[in-house]
């Protein structure tokens, strides 16, 4: 809809397409009166960035979409907004006058999809609201200026996007630089090479022979520029051993140790030699790499209690690769991935450089975590190594959480480090709770089993009293069942020992005694009265009560029967004719 001030919001952004003169042109023309409405059917010309207000009454058409642009050249910076059926060229068009560069000697480059023509409408590259571009002219040498230290220094402070072709493996590196990165003596800043963006290609070249020894295997990288009439053809113009720049070789282009030495027997001393050496070639701060086997490493990290398991870092290292000295030198020695590493992660490393070792490293891969794994790697080419992949323990197998190439910086496998973080950690707090809620299960268990035990105890100590107890009366019962016995056995012959009893009419006088029972029964037999005093005795027993347990009593006057002399008769002992007697227990 038309503004307050009757200009059309798309009008507002064609008049930013054409500076600053425009837009005073249009500050003239909106207090203008609104021209006729026969001119309303008229496109905007190039001088003049306003259409007639249409009447309220009339549908406002739907607004092209704006692109903006942001465009570096020698330290300026001109931002354009133009819509998008416009074509390249009216981009040169305003980029001519606000830099005062013919288009005849203009190079625009940073599109994403290569080189374009400058009849190409923006639409049919299908660009993002904002995107940024640069322009070269390497045809315009750069001016002489007073304040040439000053922008000197201003792109000291800016970063260089070096675009590093490989040659051999077909592939691009893209590596961001500060200016003020040497390369040995000379800043990238002062080097003469484009920004922001400069390309460069690498490969291969044989060393002369009389700079090396016969046997050993030596070449250093030979770096061309292919940015457009740049004066940065060779960096052996400056004087630079570019194996030294991006990590390559050492000072004398020759190859380094191997990290691991091929066809290693012993897992350990393997990764002994890889630490050692390691530690040679970029200096102590490195990550902590675990001695011993993977599956050691897999023990240490997965299978510990669920507050102390930890993620599985496998650096695989490949001499082959342009990226492994930048990698490891500026992504594996920097401080910030050490400590991080060292703190979530147990690293283990391996090198692949050997066709040798990386046969081993598949077969172990392959027991440990499956042919998934193994192929993963297989199908990783040299120039993509060095890899750290992150493992993370599960409970039926192991998950590689993510594979990072060595083609990344700090900050970018920072992140990738902390996400896989993040993953590891949820997990592991499902892995304490499920770990808390087990251990409190089997505690409860074991309770239950303690108290179980003591109980069953506690039934086998009642038990077994109870059987002693029994065993005891059992025996007690039998000896008194013996005494019984042996009694009545001695009784039955007391009885049977017995002379008989006479008759209450005989020549012979006659004692009839009288015998009390302690229950209160009473024995009546006669005797002779010549019968000794032991025949009584002998009856008394055969009736159950031995004359060692009881004594006789006679009534009055009370005398102790079973202390007179047993062969003494019952005359003697004045128990004629008649006398009543009772039976006490002895004390």
């Amino acid at each position: 809809m038309p503004q307050e001030n009757g200009i059309l919001q798309s009008e507002v952004s064609q008049a930013n397409i054409y500076g600053p003169h425009s837009q005073a042109a249009t500050a003239e023309a909106a207090v203008a009166p609104p021209a006729t409405s026969s001119s309303s059917s008229s496109p905007p010309s190039s001088s003049s960035a306003f259409c007639p207000v249409l009447p309220s009454r009339h549908i406002v058409e739907r607004q092209p979409r704006m692109l903006n642009f942001r465009v570096e050249y020698r330290q300026r910076t001109v931002e354009v907004v133009v819509e998008e059926g416009s074509a390249v060229g009216e981009i040169k068009h305003i980029l001519e006058t606000e830099l005062q560069v013919p288009i005849s000697q203009m190079q625009l480059k940073g599109w994403k999809s290569g080189d374009v023509s400058d009849v190409t409408v923006l639409r049919s590259l299908h660009l993002p609201k904002n995107n940024s571009l640069y322009v070269l002219t390497p045809d315009i040498a750069p001016t002489a200026s007073t304040s040439q230290n000053s922008v000197l220094q201003e792109s000291l402070n800016q970063n260089f996007l070096l675009v590093i072709s490989h040659r051999e493996a077909q592939r691009d590196y893209n590596l961001n630089f500060p200016g003020s990165r040497t390369i040995q003596e000379m800043t990238l800043a002062a080097s003469g090479i484009s920004y922001p963006c400069h390309h460069l290609s690498v490969c291969r070249r044989s060393s002369p022979a009389n700079n090396q020894e016969p046997t050993e295997e030596c070449a250093d990288v030979h770096m061309v520029s292919d940015s457009e009439g740049d004066d940065f053809e060779d960096a052996s113009e400056f004087g630079v051993d570019e194996s030294e720049m991006f990590g390559m070789g050492s000072s004398t282009g020759c190859r380094k140790a191997a990290l691991m030495p091929e066809n290693s027997e012993n897992e350990s001393d393997a990764l002994l030699h890889f630490t050692a050496e390691f530690s040679t070639r970029y200096g102590e701060c490195h990550p902590v790499f675990f001695i011993g086997t993977l599956e050691a490493a897999s023990q240490e990290a997965f299978y510990g209690k669920a507050r102390d398991r930890k993620l599985l870092a496998i650096y695989l290292h490949n001499d082959e690769s342009v990226l492994s000295n930048v990698f490891c030198s500026q992504m594996m020695c920097a401080d910030s991935i050490v400590a991080y590493l060292s703190q979530n992660f147990i690293t283990w490393a391996w090198d692949v450089t050997k066709e040798a070792n990386k046969a081993r490293l598949l077969t172990i891969c392959t027991r440990h975590f499956g042919s998934v794994v193994a192929q993963t790697i297989r199908t990783y080419k040299t120039d993509q190594f060095p890899l750290l992949l992150i493992v993370m323990g599960k409970r039926t197998s192991n998950e590689v959480l993510n594979v990072i190439q060595g083609n990344t910086t700090v900050d970018e496998l920072m992140m990738r480090l902390m996400g896989a973080m993040e993953i590891f950690s949820a997990q592991q707090q499902e892995d304490i709770k499920d770990e808390d809620e087990r251990e409190a299960r089997e505690m409860v268990k074991r309770e239950q089993d303690e108290a179980y035990q003591l109980s069953l105890e506690a039934d086998r100590k009642k038990r077994e009293a109870q059987e002693r107890e029994q065993a005891e009366q059992l025996r007690l019962q039998q000896i008194q069942k013996e005494a019984d016995d042996e009694k009545e056995a001695i009784r039955l012959s007391l009885e049977h020992a017995l002379p008989p009893e006479p008759a209450e009419e005989g020549g012979e006088p006659i004692s009839k005694l009288r015998i009390r029972t302690p229950s209160g029964e009473f024995l009546v037999r006669r005797f002779l009265g010549s019968t000794k005093l032991q025949v009584l005795f002998d009856f008394v027993a055969s009736k159950g009560y031995p004359w060692d347990d009881f004594k006789l009593l006679t009534t009055f006057p009370r005398r102790n029967i079973t202390q007179l002399d047993p062969a003494s008769s019952l005359l003697e002992a004045k128990l004629f004719p008649q006398e009543t007697l009772f039976l006490e227990a002895k004390e």
